[in-house]
């Protein structure tokens, strides 16, 4: 893919059988560790033995006999799966790979750009600046809140007549960072807004226009390299705006058309991934295609759409990567 941080590598070690996969070591749920499994799984068919070792087993250190040991340690294995999002070590992680051409999926700026909401807004805007209106991605309509100190908040929350100008009530606030629908919210009113940005503090936020006609529902797609995979409906009838599954959503299997297709993988090369889940709404109602990005989960949970569609995720990105 054209923007992928693993073009121009030569060829790795191709005669090792083993890979290496990275998770976070404080992160023991059982959705978790079923997700490492199945790419372990993925991984056999191929006759490659990926090894699972948590981000704590190694330190992302300057100026130490670490990197000694980082780069003995890590130039045995055929490619790197960073499935976590401790950026910083996967920044070391890159650094070393590229002496010693290891290819990383997925690349960790991307990873780092989806883990921050407002960072993948800017990635997919730096993408429409650069083509033309038909082939822009088009997103939710979103103010990014002004920088303050945790340690301070917002003192003036005057800039929120702006954005309560610009959107309308009701409207979203979403923390940059956080995962499963969690620290996203609605506010109703002044009162409420300014009410969620005082709760929420110093934290990094965006607010964004409420897609009225997408309430409750959307589609995740899930993009590996060029294709999308499998494809999967996501509702609420419990009044919920959010559709997640994690906050009772429903899902049912959706057959994506050609423009769905084009926007999700679009999206995906955007932000130099190679496989991602990519969330649109229904910005003209449910009786027309989803064309509006939501959200980009450059390490997204696959075991729902396996029950779904019975598309295993797992196999595609192994199948992705051994073929790269």
């Amino acid at each position: 893919m054209g923007n992928n941080i693993n073009d121009g590598y030569a060829d790795s070690n191709r005669l090792s059988d083993k890979a290496l996969l990275i998770y976070n070591d404080f992160l023991h749920s059982g959705k978790f560790l079923t997700h490492y499994k199945w790419l372990k799984n993925a991984a056999e068919t191929y006759d490659i033995k990926l090894e699972l070792m948590g981000n704590s087993e190694f330190l992302c250190s300057y100026g130490t006999s670490f990197d000694k040991e980082l780069i003995e340690t890590l130039e045995k294995y055929r490619f790197i799966l960073f499935w976590d999002k401790d950026i910083r070590l996967g920044k070391k992680f890159t650094n070393i790979c590229k002496k010693i051409n290891i290819p990383i999926y997925n690349n960790i700026r991307a990873i780092a750009d989806c883990d921050d909401k407002s960072a993948t807004y800017e990635k997919i805007g730096q993408w429409n600046d650069l083509h033309d209106t038909l082939e822009q991605i088009k997103m939710i309509p979103t103010i990014v809140a002004p920088m303050t100190y945790e340690n301070i908040g917002y003192t003036d929350m005057n800039f929120l007549d702006k954005v309560a100008e610009k959107f309308g009530f009701p409207l979203v606030i979403k923390e940059c960072f956080g995962s499963f629908g969690m620290q996203v919210y609605m506010a109703h009113d002044m009162d409420e807004l300014k009410k969620r940005v005082s709760d929420i503090g110093g934290k990094p936020m965006i607010f964004q226009k409420f897609i009225e006609k997408s309430s409750g529902f959307d589609v995740r797609l899930q993009v590996v390299g060029d294709e999308v995979v499998a494809a999967m409906y996501r509702y609420t009838d419990d009044g919920d705006f959010r559709a997640n599954i994690t906050h009772g959503g429903k899902m049912k299997s959706y057959e994506p058309d050609a423009s769905e297709i084009k926007l999700a993988t679009d999206t995906v090369k955007s932000l130099g991934l190679d496989f991602a889940g990519v969330d649109l709404l229904f910005s003209n109602g449910a009786d027309m295609p989803a064309d509006m990005v939501c959200e980009v989960n450059s390490n997204a949970h696959f075991k729902n759409i396996f029950e779904c569609t019975g598309v295993n995720v797992a196999d595609e990105i192994m199948k992705y990567i051994m073929s790269h």
